[in-house]
C-alpha cells in the first residue's frame, strides 16, 4: 500500500511539474502507471538484492510491452517500403529522407524513441551520388536538425563508416557546423579500410561536437558478424533484432557485503544467477504474453524477427568492487594503478564471463542462447560507483597511454558494448591527428569504443550519451529543456562528476 501511495504522489508531481514538457510528462506517467502492476515470476532473492542496490532493472516496466532496444533493418525499408505506413521505396534523396523521417517516429524502445536510425551514410549514398553536393548537404542537415528537435532523447543513434562515402562526409560536415546532442553517432573505424583523411575528418568533428565516437569495427565484426550495429549509448546488437532487456549488476554494492575476497565469489555467483533468472522472466513475458511480435508492424513485415534478439547482462562499479576487496584483503593497490588490483578486476570479469556463457535462454538464439555482457554507462542517481569498468573520475592515470592500455584489459569482455570517455584540451582542435593516433593505439591494445570531446565544447559526452552544457545550465535554473536526457546529464554532473574528467 505504501508503494501505491508513493506512486500516486509521483504521478501528481509529474502532472503538476513546471519544468517538464508535455511529452516528458506523458512518458513519465506511462512508466509510473506500469509500475503499479506485477506480472513477472520473480526469482528467490531478487527483491532482496534489488532493495540492497545490487541488482538494478534500469526502470524497465513491470509488464514490458516491447523489447528494450529495437534495431530495424532499414535496408529492407529502402528496398521494399512499408505497407503499414504506406511508404514505397524511395527514388531520390528527398524521398529517402522523408521515408526515414516517417519510419523512425514509429520505432519504439524503452524510452519510446528509436535507439537506432540506421547506417545513414550507406542508406543515403546512392541518392547523394545523384545530387548536387550543396543541395545534398542542405537536405541532410535539415534531416539531422529534424531528428534533434523531434527525437528528444540522446539514446537515439546512427552509424557511419568504415568505408568512405560522400554521404558520410556530408553528415560529418553538418554535425561540425551545427553541433547537436541528437542523434548520437558512431564511426565504425578500421585503419585498413577507412581512408586516413576520412578518419581525420571524423576526429575534427568529434572535437567540435563530441561525436562521432570511434568503434573498433574489427572487434565488433569478429564477435557479432556483418549484421551488427552500434545503437543507443554504444550497444553492439544485431540488425533486424535487438535486445529484449538490460539489467545491471552493481559490483561496488555487491563487494560492500563481502567480508573478504573468499566470501565475495559465492555472492557474485548468486547475484549473477538471480539477475539472469529475472531477465528470463522478463523475456518470457515479452515473447509469450505481450503480443508484441504478433501485432507490431515491424515484426509482421520482417523489419525485425525474434531470432535476431538477445539480452544484455550489464554491470557497473568494477573499480569500486576491486578497491573494496583490496582493502578487505589488507592490500593498498587501487584499480587502474596496481597490477594486483587490475589482475583482480580481470579475474572478476573472467568469472562473470563464464557465468553468463553457462546460462541458456531459449529466446536468445541469435547469440547461441546466451546473454551478452554489457559495460553499462551508469545512471544519473549513481553515487560512488563508476560506469562499467572505467577508472573513477579523479583517479585517471597521468599518462594517457597507461589509461588506454588499461581499457584494453577489459573492453574485450563486452560484445554488447562498453566504452571510455576522454576530454581533450581545446588546443587539440588544431591537431586532430593526435586524437586519431590515440584511437589507433587504443584499438591496437584491445580497446573497443572511445568517445572524445574538447574541453570547451558545448555538446559533451555524459557516459554513453550526449547533452549540451548550455541546456544543463537552463535546467539547473528551473527552465524547461527539449531533451529529456538533459536531466540525466545534470544528475550525472552532480553525482558522477562528469565535468571533472582529467583533461588530456
Amino acid at each position: 500500500m505504501e508503494r501505491v501511495e508513493e506512486t500516486r504522489q509521483a504521478i501528481l508531481d509529474t502532472v503538476c511539474s513546471g519544468v517538464l514538457t508535455h511529452e516528458q510528462k506523458v512518458t513519465g506517467l506511462e512508466k509510473l502507471s506500469e509500475s503499479l502492476i506485477e506480472v513477472l515470476d520473480l526469482p528467490p532473492e531478487y527483491l532482496k538484492l534489488k532493495e540492497a542496490g545490487v541488482i538494478c532493472d534500469l526502470g524497465e516496466s513491470n509488464a514490458p510491452p516491447r523489447p528494450r532496444y529495437i534495431v530495424p533493418d532499414y535496408d529492407r525499408l529502402f528496398k521494399r517500403g512499408c505497407e503499414f505506413l504506406e511508404l514505397t521505396p524511395p527514388a531520390d534523396l528527398d524521398e529517402a529522407l522523408n521515408v526515414l523521417s516517417i519510419f523512425i517516429r514509429h520505432v519504439p524502445s524503452v524510452t519510446n524513441f528509436p535507439v537506432f536510425i540506421g547506417f545513414l551514410d550507406r542508406l543515403l549514398e546512392p541518392f547523394v551520388q545523384r545530387e548536387d553536393p550543396l543541395y545534398a548537404k542542405k537536405k541532410i542537415g535539415l534531416f539531422l536538425r529534424y531528428v534533434d528537435r523531434t527525437i528528444t532523447d540522446s539514446f537515439c543513434h546512427a552509424d557511419i563508416g568504415p568505408e568512405d562515402t560522400r554521404a558520410g562526409r556530408l553528415i560529418l560536415e553538418c554535425e561540425k557546423e551545427e553541433p547537436k546532442s541528437v542523434p548520437n553517432i558512431s564511426f565504425l573505424y578500421d585503419p585498413q579500410t577507412t581512408p586516413e583523411d576520412y578518419a581525420l575528418k571524423a576526429a575534427e568533428t568529434a572535437l567540435t561536437s563530441a561525436k562521432p565516437s570511434f568503434a573498433n569495427h574489427k572487434m565488433f565484426l569478429s564477435e557479432l558478424g556483418e549484421g551488427y550495429a552500434v545503437v543507443s549509448c554504444y550497444n553492439g546488437l544485431l540488425v533486424g533484432g535487438g535486445s529484449y532487456t538490460l539489467s545491471r549488476l552493481r559490483l561496488g554494492h555487491l563487494a560492500a557485503g563481502a567480508k573478504n575476497l573468499a566470501g565475495f565469489w559465492p555472492l557474485l555467483e548468486q547475484a549473477a544467477e538471480t539477475m539472469m533468472a529475472y531477465m528470463d522472466s522478463r523475456i518470457a513475458f515479452m515473447v509469450e504474453q505481450s503480443g508484441f511480435f504478433e501485432s507490431n508492424f515491424l515484426a509482421k513485415e520482417g523489419f525485425i524477427s525474434k531470432d535476431r534478439f538477445t539480452a544484455m547482462f550489464g554491470l557497473v562499479g568494477l573499480a569500486e568492487c576491486v578497491n573494496t576487496l583490496m582493502e578487505r584483503e589488507g592490500k593498498s593497490g587501487r584499480f587502474g594503478h596496481s597490477k594486483d588490483a587490475d589482475d583482480l578486476g580481470v579475474a572478476i570479469m573472467k568469472k562473470l564471463d563464464a557465468l553468463v556463457k553457462a546460462h541458456h535462454n531459449p529466446y536468445c538464439s541469435a547469440t547461441g542462447g546466451n546473454f551478452l555482457l554489457h559495460g553499462q554507462v551508469g545512471i544519473d542517481s549513481d553515487t560512488g560507483e563508476s560506469p562499467a569498468t572505467r577508472i573513477p573520475i579523479g583517479e585517471e592515470p597521468e599518462e594517457l597511454s597507461d589509461h588506454l592500455v588499461h581499457c584494453g584489459l577489459f573492453h574485450g569482455y563486452f560484445p554488447a558494448g562498453t566504452g571510455d570517455v576522454f576530454t581533450l584540451e581545446a588546443t587539440a582542435l588544431r591537431n586532430p591527428a593526435y586524437l586519431l593516433d590515440m584511437v589507433k593505439g587504443g584499438f591496437a591494445k584491445g580497446g573497443r569504443y572511445f568517445s572524445i570531446y574538447s574541453s570547451d565544447s558545448d555538446v559533451i559526452r555524459v557516459t554513453g550519451y550526449l547533452v549540451k552544457r548550455s541546456e544543463m545550465d537552463k535546467l539547473a535554473a528551473g527552465k524547461s529543456v527539449l531533451q529529456d536526457t538533459t536531466a540525466l546529464g545534470l544528475g550525472s554532473a552532480r553525482n558522477g562528476h562528469i565535468l571533472e574528467r582529467k583533461r588530456r
